[in-house]
């Protein structure tokens, strides 16, 4: 009988994981110097909308850029032309995931003083000798230059389209679903331009449902009742999405889906007077005990671990992407993969290795389902690790960070209902340490927790107080 373990490791970030795409359309001229109109995008596994993998939109087609020769100007001028004040640093190697497709810059060098990395020196468009090894990645400031738009008129409007994770959502339809955690069954909306909009549901597909699911945190996708949302929704007048959404059911987020135009919608009418809905299976960890308890699951990271011949052991991170991770994490109860950690990121594991170059569709019901070589195994420095998506408990209403100088961190508040209404309140530090601040990162979905401060209050402060 095999079965998976995800075993939880410290590490020393505690960031927030982000998909997302930045855009920018560049300038034909500077300072009287022709340079070709490009765009460029942040992307890969950030965690943060400032920072990920450079990607240059050119003669037609996205492309990298390598790390030979990088410098602070060049990642300088990339974040000013992304509409951020400045660089914090630059990362190579590929920290952000390997990219796809072409690498269209390579031994750039910029001064840091032009307006758009098509004005800095570098070998020409497409002429290098790198791989997606050697993809650069930035991190910005988190400051955006007052003011500052992003004009995208080098793609047609369906390129344009970024369909961002933070921009979907299940709304539930009845009282009851509305109120009950964690949210199973409900309209899939996505807002544009500061509205939620409804999705048509010509098109839909149960592949589509599958990915929404597994996005948040569900495992699987089941049927519901088609009959009682029919006589709902004819009571209300709907805004509809003007896209489609193709998922092929393997990826880790809607945003990886394709989208088209949606020839059946219009802002204000869907042809089949449906508007997409979904149900999700809630995984065992967060299945409900009654009506008013529910199983806590705080384990959702970790180095991923097999059993095989009644021996627990780990697997090597070759070829380890959202694929994989994703089957581990829905084999746990969980939604697909955030991420898919590499270079033991959750701590070496002890003992044997017994999966490499793990091969997955994205549909097998287990890891150990999946194709891969049991004879060439690696060392626990590169054990692979995985972070997956969880249902909205809303555990991280229930807590926050206060007078920080990020939002990483801060004193810790927490809200409790005193003399019959909900206050917030500080929390003291008898006894505070990491294992705590660890507990608190993970509520916030700020992954692992970097110091546990103590602060000491004065006599005079406690007298006052």
């Amino acid at each position: 009988m095999r079965s998976i373990l995800c075993a939880v490791r410290h590490c020393l970030a505690c960031l927030v994981f982000l998909h997302c795409t930045l855009e920018l359309h560049c300038l034909a001229e500077v300072k009287g110097q022709q340079v070709p109109r490009i765009q460029l995008r942040l992307a890969g596994r950030r965690k943060k909308a400032n920072e990920g993998r450079v990607e240059v939109y050119y003669d037609g087609e996205w492309g990298t850029v390598c790390d030979d020769d990088f410098s602070i100007s060049t990642a300088t001028v990339i974040c000013k032309e992304l509409g951020f004040l400045h660089a914090e640093s630059w990362v190579p190697k590929a920290q952000y995931g390997r990219g796809k497709g072409r690498i269209w810059i390579d031994n750039v060098r910029c001064t840091g003083s032009e307006k758009t990395l098509a004005a800095c020196d570098f070998n020409g468009w497409g002429i290098t000798n790198c791989k997606h090894t050697e993809d650069a990645g930035v991190v910005c400031s988190e400051q955006k230059v007052p003011g500052f738009k992003f004009f995208n008129t080098l793609l047609n409007d369906i390129e344009d389209e970024q369909l961002r994770v933070q921009d979907v959502r299940i709304k539930g339809v009845f009282g009851s679903s509305r109120k009950r955690l964690p949210v199973t069954e409900g309209y899939v909306q996505v807002q544009q331009d500061g509205e939620w909009k409804q999705i048509c549901g010509v098109d839909w597909t149960v592949m589509n449902s599958r990915v929404v699911c597994g996005m948040f945190g569900f495992p699987a996708e089941k049927g519901y009742n088609m009959r009682i949302y029919k006589t709902f929704v004819s009571r209300k007048k709907h805004t509809y999405w003007p896209y489609s959404i193709n998922c092929t059911g393997s990826e880790a987020h809607v945003s990886s889906c394709s989208l088209d135009y949606s020839e059946s919608s219009t802002n204000s009418s869907c042809a089949s007077e449906m508007p997409v809905i979904v149900s999700c299976v809630a995984g065992r960890p967060f299945a409900a005990l009654s009506t008013t308890r529910v199983r806590k699951a705080f384990q959702t990271e970790g180095r991923v671990e097999v059993m095989k011949n009644g021996q627990w052991g780990t697997v090597c991170d070759d070829r380890w992407n959202l694929l994989a991770a994703s089957v581990a994490c829905r084999e746990l109860g969980f939604g697909t993969a955030k991420e898919a950690l590499t270079g033991a990121r959750m701590g070496k594991g002890i003992g044997l290795t017994h999966m490499n170059q793990v091969s997955c569709t994205g549909f097998e019901n287990s890891l150990t389902a999946c194709q891969s070589n049991q004879e060439q195994l690696c060392g626990h420095d590169e054990d692979a690790a995985v972070r997956c998506n969880i249902p909205d408990m809303g555990f991280k209403q229930q807590i926050r960070l206060v007078g920080g100088r990020t939002p990483f961190e801060g004193r810790v508040e927490v809200l409790m209902k005193r003399n019959g209404r909900q206050r917030w309140g500080t929390v003291c530090n008898s006894n505070w340490g990491l294992m705590e601040a660890m507990v608190v990162c993970r509520q916030l979905g700020l992954g692992f927790a970097d110091h546990a401060v103590q602060v000491q209050v004065s006599s005079l402060q406690r007298r006052d107080s």
